[in-house]
């Protein structure tokens, strides 16, 4: 989906590359993505040095930063437990709201790139779970 923000446009470094392979690989049959429950976070951090999970709510629209484990970024640990929209976002979170947004929207795996002193990319991933996107997967890879 190329026109779709944060749209995945370049190839990914090799630890996004596994997180997202790993995910692809969960989808049963022709669903767009795998169910919240089929993650497996041992598998996921062995994959990835920087990982988390938002909690996904609807009407109204929110995230909550439900599990962090981000070595390159110990501030984003201390704000586990809070919803996205309540916090300052440290890095590597910068548009973090509008990038789950679109992934919530698209139903598909969406990037976001920043540049500067500490270059990163972030990939989310969405997992369904009770008829809805329950939760979205994310890691960062440092530049």
């Amino acid at each position: 989906m190329p026109n779709t923000p944060f749209a995945i446009d370049a190839a990914l470094g090799p630890r996004l590359a596994a997180v997202l392979e790993y995910w692809r690989g969960l989808r049963r049959g022709e669903a767009e993505a795998p169910f919240a429950d089929d993650i497996d976070m041992a598998q996921v951090r062995a994959l990835a040095d920087n990982v988390f999970v938002l909690g996904v709510f609807a009407k109204p629209e929110r995230f909550r930063l439900d599990l962090a484990r981000t070595p390159g970024a110990p501030a984003v640990e201390a704000i586990t437990g809070r919803f996205i929209d309540e916090v300052i976002l440290p890095a590597p979170l910068e548009f973090l709201r509008a990038q789950a947004a679109a992934t919530v929207e698209a139903g598909a795996p969406t990037l976001h790139r920043q540049g500067g002193e500490r270059a990163y990319a972030r990939l989310l991933v969405p997992a369904w779970g009770e008829g809805q996107f329950k939760l979205l997967l994310g890691a960062v890879e440092w530049r």
